[in-house]
């Protein structure tokens, strides 16, 4: 790990900038912006969680029925994950994390 030594001049923090916000574009911002943003990061969140659950598939070298089969999921469930339609959660979201992490010991444990 890198380490950055700063030294702070007392005089002179009152003096330095207040931050980065661009107060105009704060200012002229509306709800509809933000909720548009919103989706954005909502649509965005999908695919990235469908990217992840394609990926620990693939890693595993399984089709989609033969993992639906091992991790005991319907199969419909398993390609809304990879189609971005539906987003695991909880229970099945810990399990995609243990089979990218310990594909071995998780696949053991669940036959």
């Amino acid at each position: 790990m890198k380490t950055i030594r700063v030294k702070l001049d007392p005089a002179r923090i009152g003096k330095s900038a207040k931050g980065r916000v661009n107060l105009r574009m704060l200012d002229a911002t509306t709800d509809a912006d933000i909720l548009m943003q919103q989706k954005t990061d909502d649509a965005e969140a999908l695919q990235d969680a469908a990217k992840f659950a394609r990926r620990v598939r693939k890693r595993l070298g399984l089709t989609q029925l033969e993992f639906s089969q091992r991790i005991d999921v319907s199969l419909d469930t398993i390609r809304n994950w990879e189609q971005g339609k539906r987003c695991p959660t909880g229970a099945a979201k810990a399990l995609l994390k243990i089979l990218d992490k310990a594909p071995e010991s998780a696949l053991l444990a669940l036959s």
